[in-house]
């Protein structure tokens, strides 16, 4: 086999080894709460309130495990094959716990997990994509948390016919195997950087940023965080707001995972956007599609409102993680690490802050509407003031 050959399959087995161990740390370890969460309601097991707080505290350790990875020097290998390990046990851990507070503390964890292994695995996938000539195959690796959330839809329903209990264990079980078929792909050998053992790319230099480069960074920091807490609350909740408006329909355990199928497409799409399209503009479309796609599970609640819904959620998903972070390189290039955290933390925030916000207000009246229009108000907020940026900063440049 010839050397571009090599590469060629090396890119290919990176990419395809980063979309699983994102399918299980993310899809898995992450989301499996959301399919999971109406099926324990019915057992009485949770109150909603309570489930709110559960779904809080793992992005709370989401977050955690976010703003601590700069801190961490371990190989990449090591970090991703150590947090696949232990979300496959935490997962099998909420089956065989009955309290509360276990409950809590698994959930924590596994958004530590979440995090770390999301940027370790990231890092080390992006750095073979590079040595092998593949950048293009990054959208590859994206589509994992999209493909997950679509297996805990569908198993994670199906397993919960015999008890949460037997589909938590389950679903860590479908982890352990996903984890045995990639774990030889992260072998040894590397260098170890700081967060995720990415290593510095030559062609983007560190920029020295200027007033507007500035302005620009805080706005990426404000906005994103309100898509932290714009998707979550459907993201959360989606089953359980669908089992509402539809009752006695098996329709509602589809949606969860039309919403994951639909990230496939946009990870594959956002990673191929042009590299001179204005990434602020790119945000703005982003959050106008989820913002629409939260509006119709208010305004249309049937099948064809939550279809479409979960579509329009879905699809820019992961596309909005890309533009933020390539907008976080156009404006640091390499020193684009730090600008990444705070946008991170942010996003974090308001991922903690939704359930929390969402659970209560719904118990006490009952729906999930208001919550929801909140929540598309700060999407369709966030669009419009990208939009204003993006306009404002045409304006500056024809100066």
């Amino acid at each position: 086999m010839s050397e571009i050959g090599r590469d060629r399959r090396g890119a290919w087995r990176a990419a395809l080894a980063c979309m699983v161990t994102l399918s299980v740390a993310m899809g898995l370890g992450r989301f499996a709460f959301t399919p999971m969460l109406p099926i324990m309601l019915h057992e009485g097991k949770l109150e909603l309130a309570a489930g709110g707080v559960l779904a809080s505290l793992n992005y709370l350790g989401y977050f955690l495990g976010a703003v601590s990875c700069a801190a961490i020097g371990i190989k990449a290998s090591s970090m991703v094959r150590g947090g696949l390990v232990a979300t496959a046990a935490l997962l099998v851990g909420m089956g065989l716990l009955h309290s509360f507070t276990s409950w809590g503390v698994l959930r924590t964890a596994a958004g530590v997990m979440s995090a770390w292994v999301f940027v370790f695995a990231s890092g080390w996938g992006l750095r073979r994509l590079a040595e092998t000539n593949a950048p293009t195959l990054a959208g590859v690796i994206y589509t994992g948390p999209g493909i997950g959330i679509a297996m805990t839809g569908l198993l994670g329903g199906a397993l919960g016919r015999w008890g949460s209990e037997a589909g938590w264990i389950g679903l860590g079980v479908l982890a352990v195997v996903l984890i045995a078929v990639i774990w030889r792909v992260f072998d040894d050998g590397e260098h170890v950087h700081a967060a995720g053992g990415a290593a510095p790319a030559p062609a983007a230099a560190a920029r020295v940023a200027g007033p507007a480069d500035r302005s620009d960074a805080i706005w990426l920091v404000a906005l994103y965080g309100l898509a932290g807490f714009g998707y979550i609350i459907t993201a959360t909740f989606l089953p359980v707001i669908a089992r509402q408006a539809l009752p006695g329909s098996s329709w509602p355990d589809f949606f969860w995972p039309l919403f994951g199928l639909a990230i496939i497409p946009g990870a594959l799409i956002g990673a191929r956007a042009p590299t001179h399209w204005d990434n602020r503009l790119l945000l703005a479309v982003a959050y106008a599609l989820q913002a629409l796609g939260v509006v119709l599970s208010v305004a249309w609640p049937s099948i064809a409102g939550f279809a479409l819904g979960s579509l329009l959620l879905g699809m820019p998903f992961t596309a909005i993680t890309l533009f933020a972070m390539r907008e976080a390189r156009r404006l640091r290039g390499n020193a684009a690490a730090g600008l990444i955290g705070y946008a991170t933390a942010s996003y974090g925030v308001g991922q903690i802050v939704g359930p929390l916000f969402a659970a209560p207000l719904a118990q006490r009246t009952g729906s999930f509407q208001l919550p929801l229009l909140v929540a598309a108000a700060a999407l369709a907020l966030g669009a419009v003031l990208f939009a204003l940026v993006w306009f404002k900063s045409r304006g500056n440049a024809g100066q």
